[in-house]
């Protein structure tokens, strides 16, 4: 079938069903526009139906698609998954489902993706910027004039598949993290904010009778032998550079990390600066970083060696205390730090060492106890920082190959029948052993995160196949986690060797 061209708004349904006198929700589960972004969601509110926001109106189906008409640079959009029956979003999202007519040419996934183009969103963002109302702002009727060319629905389904199965990777990895943060940050509190480390028998030193003692300076008991001391005690807090006096004046060089790449890891847009900085300011995976202005945020960084912009600090160790406790000793007084803000109503987002000095934390006598916790915790750290690794891999192998797809420079052909999120059978013009792949193929057992198998004819690129070769060779290593390292090896060589 050839490709066909239609307006959003012919094969499209608007804001389709609202909340009406038949519903008989007693709660529902409610997603503003502020709650998901590029569709994540990062959370959900339990709300009785006589307690809901007005603005709890927009009933959602599967493959229901909504876009923030507000502020649409921000990307607030998301394409809805079997939602619960009472989940309602807020009329600032436009609801757009595909009409039933057009359900056989058209797969709202696809759908998705081109709406969520960059282009897309500058596109609606100059509109939007253009509203006579207090913020920028569109219409449904801005996004159903969009005009766009649909290929066969085969070819739309295949790409949509590839691009379902990486977003359920990303997540899946975003909610290991966020799972291995939490145990970890437990089991920090269990030893250093309820005090219950193990004692010389093994047993958990409060809860099992250990002394205590009344700390006029921190208002609080602390553990016999512990004392007061500051953040600056247990770290040292080294400044970035000015990277602008220090751009590069050959190839020996490093990118920029500012508060921008502490959320967005390292795009291709980012500065760069020369590699012979200070070591002090060079950032390596798992440094602690603590963005001290405009925002107060710790993160253990994870996306490659780079250069520290002013505003952040790098945080190392002082007297020998572990990674795990500065990092979670700084995190647990940022709040302190709001907290001031607050009461002085006023925005703290300018700490200095000043600050720090002033701080007040309690510190054991002996870190031994701080080193122990260290053991168990720095596995966990090292997960982490691979998982965001792996995402940050994933993301931009995503953000590489749909456009090629997309745009019809690259055509595909994956069978992901036995394959977690796709073996890739790479058809390209060399030649390679396909009987090492088939082998094991045949050996492994594979469960598939897609239900149904599927197949499409990959890859015959005139422009680029060299590098998206490679882009596609490391993102079969990076996924298929149950393939054998020696197979892994004897792909790598053999596609090499052929070239």
């Amino acid at each position: 079938m050839e490709s066909r061209k239609y307006k959003l708004g012919k094969i499209a349904d608007f804001n389709k069903i609202c909340i009406g006198k038949d519903d008989t929700f007693s709660t529902i589960e409610y997603l503003d526009t502020s709650s998901i972004t590029e569709n994540v969601i990062s959370g959900t509110s339990i709300l009785n139906i006589s307690d809901a926001p007005s603005r709890a109106q927009r009933k959602v189906t599967d493959k229901t698609i909504i876009y923030s008409t507000v502020r649409p640079r921000l990307r607030h959009y998301g394409i809805l998954r079997s939602p619960k029956n009472n989940l309602i979003v807020s009329t600032g999202f436009v609801t757009i489902d595909i009409k039933e007519k057009y359900e056989k040419e058209i797969d709202a996934r696809y759908l998705y993706l081109l709406l969520t183009q960059p282009s897309i969103t500058e596109y609606v963002g100059n509109i939007a910027d253009t509203a006579v109302s207090a913020y920028p702002s569109i219409n449904p009727s801005d996004i159903a004039s969009i005009t766009f060319i649909f290929p066969d629905i085969e070819v739309q389904r295949n790409i949509a598949d590839i691009w379902e199965n990486l977003h359920q990777k990303i997540a899946l990895n975003h909610a290991i993290n966020d799972n291995l943060e939490k145990m970890a940050k437990q089991l920090y509190d269990y030893w250093f904010v309820q005090f219950d480390f193990p004692d010389d028998d093994g047993r958990p030193y409060k809860l099992s009778g250990g002394v205590m003692v009344w700390n006029e300076k921190l208002k609080r008991e602390i553990p016999n032998g512990w004392y007061c001391g500051t953040l600056l005690d247990i770290a040292e807090y080294t400044n970035g550079l000015a990277c602008q006096r220090f751009r590069p004046i050959d190839d020996n060089k490093l990118p920029v990390i500012k508060i921008k790449e502490m959320h967005d890891g390292l795009p291709s847009e980012t500065e760069l600066v020369r590699s012979d900085i200070p070591e002090s300011v060079k950032v390596y995976d798992g440094d602690v970083l603590f963005s001290w202005s405009a925002s107060l945020e710790v993160m253990l960084w994870a996306y490659g060696n780079g250069g520290l912009n002013q505003h952040i600090f790098k945080v190392t160790s002082k007297n020998g205390f572990p990674r795990s406790f500065y990092f979670y000793q700084l995190i647990d007084y940022i709040g302190n730090f709001k907290r001031m803000a607050e009461a002085r109503k006023t925005t703290m987002g300018h700490i200095t060492q000043d600050h720090l000095k002033q701080s007040t934390i309690a510190l054991p006598q002996n870190i031994d106890i701080a080193n122990e916790l260290e053991k168990r915790l720095c596995p966990i750290f090292d997960t982490i920082v691979r998982n965001n690794q792996e995402i940050m891999n994933l993301t931009k192998q995503r953000d590489e190959l749909l456009p090629l797809l997309m745009n019809g420079q690259t055509s595909v052909n994956y069978h992901l029948s036995k394959w977690s999120i796709g073996f890739l059978c790479l058809e390209m013009h060399i030649e390679y052993d396909k009987n090492i792949i088939q082998k094991e193929a045949d050996k492994q057992d594979f469960h598939p995160l897609v239900r149904q198998p599927y197949s499409f004819a990959f890859f015959k690129h005139t422009s680029y196949p060299f590098l998206v070769f490679f882009l596609l060779l490391k993102l079969f290593v990076t996924i298929s986690h149950k393939l054998p390292t020696d197979f892994h090896y004897k792909v790598r060589t053999n596609v090499v060797q052929r070239f």
